[in-house]
């Protein structure tokens, strides 16, 4: 609740300037549970602003390194599932389109992005590319390896753009630049849906050890 005989109003126009439209629409949406007070503060702007920073950060590793590698912007269809961090990463992504879906559809925003944050940060980037980056090679073109982070990406990117649609645009068309067979917009492609098949308990079982022994 805000007041201005308080004196305690945050003004949309300001904290825009300062942190960023998705940040200001991500800290709105994860803190927007059903019945409650919203409690809007600088730290949780600042907290989803850090977010954002880290998609674009981690975007910006990938480019990096397909560059080096010598990998063209694409969004590839996946490679065979053969490694565990990756039988992993698309079993994650697929519950977390199941629990996205259901929270948008219920109208809990809050969980859909607090979900969302969880897997980006937690699970894509400080566990999946940490693994996957340790495959990266010099000249090696678009492996295996490299079509599986690619896809994971992508399809984390759609799931993200309700959140945080202007960063997702801008990284989803540096992925899709000059290619036809996708959409004008990650506006309009497809947004991911629960697969029951492409679940995989063992390998989630198997990540949770190496993770818990790490």
């Amino acid at each position: 609740k805000m007041s201005k005989t308080r004196g305690n109003v945050i003004d949309p126009l300001e904290v825009t300037e300062r942190y960023g439209t998705d940040a200001v629409r991500l800290a709105l949406m994860m803190c927007a549970a059903p019945g409650t007070d919203i409690v809007l503060t600088e730290e949780r702007l600042a907290s989803a602003r850090a977010f954002a920073n880290k998609i674009w950060n981690a975007a910006r590793f990938l480019f990096l390194n397909m560059e080096r590698s010598g990998v063209e912007p694409c969004i590839p269809e996946p490679a065979t599932l053969e490694t565990l961090e990756d039988r992993w990463i698309f079993s994650r992504l697929n519950r977390c389109a199941d629990i996205v879906n259901r929270a948008i559809a219920q109208y809990r925003y809050h969980e859909a992005a607090q979900t969302l944050w969880q897997f980006f940060w937690h699970e894509f980037c400080d566990w999946y590319v940490e693994i996957k980056k340790l495959r990266f090679q010099e000249n090696s073109g678009l492996t295996g390896d490299w079509r599986n982070v690619l896809a994971a990406f992508e399809k984390a990117l759609r799931l993200l753009h309700p959140l945080t649609p202007f960063l997702t645009e801008e990284l989803w068309q540096r992925l899709a630049r000059g290619q036809e067979r996708h959409p004008a917009s990650v506006a309009v492609a497809g947004y991911p849906r629960y697969d029951p098949a492409a679940t995989d308990d063992a390998a989630e079982q198997a990540m949770a050890t190496l993770q818990e022994i790490v």
